[in-house]
């Protein structure tokens, strides 16, 4: 399954909604319920599912779900 594909399904379970449909430049300002909780929920939620874990300097990099997008494939390889 394509990477994006595999967010996306993420972040609609993560905020229980399967009416999101991600895009590289969406933050957490686009998606209903994204606050700082939901955010450690989410990230637990792609390291899980990915087998990666981010660091905190990866964590505050993140601008936008590309910038998310990228870091995956650099850890997946």
């Amino acid at each position: 399954m394509i990477l994006s594909n595999q967010l996306n399904l993420i972040f609609q379970q993560v905020f229980d909604d399967d009416a999101i449909q991600i895009t590289p430049e969406m933050t957490a300002n686009d998606i209903e319920g994204w606050d700082s909780l939901s955010h450690i929920n989410l990230i637990l939620a792609i390291e899980q599912h990915f087998k990666i874990k981010f660091n905190q300097k990866e964590v505050l990099r993140f601008r936008n779900i590309g910038d998310m997008a990228t870091c995956i494939e650099s850890k997946i390889g």
